[in-house]
């Protein structure tokens, strides 16, 4: 049964103790191309190198380039409704809430094409 993480760091540990952590890596690489967003995180990236880069172009989207940011958060699917119950007044807290909520919904089509 498919359990929503508590936190980055135990989304993190969960990819890599199901040993489905390249494939979440793969899935973020994936939607990021898809949007115009190209990232690279290579394989070989630890888990909280992963948290810090995705943080940061997470802040960069949202400080630089908020069509692209939106447009992103619908490609990955993050439901809207978690999005608009965060607090946008710290733009660095907001970046950081929002890429939980990517790495969740990522994490979420791993571990469902894993099972089934």
């Amino acid at each position: 049964m498919y359990v929503a993480p508590i936190s980055t760091d135990h989304l993190l540990s969960e990819a890599e103790k199901e040993n489905l952590y390249q494939k979440l890596i793969e899935q973020l690489n994936k939607d990021f191309n898809f949007a115009n967003e190209p990232v690279d995180f290579h394989s070989s990236t630890k888990p909280d190198e992963l948290k810090v880069q995705l943080h940061e172009k997470i802040y960069r989207l949202i400080q630089y380039k908020f069509a692209e940011y939106l447009s992103l958060l619908y490609i990955v699917d993050v439901p809207e409704d978690q999005v608009k119950k965060l607090d946008g007044s710290d733009i660095m807290e907001l970046s950081e809430q929002v890429s939980f909520l990517i790495l969740k919904r990522e994490w979420m089509k791993v571990w469902f094409r894993n099972r089934y």
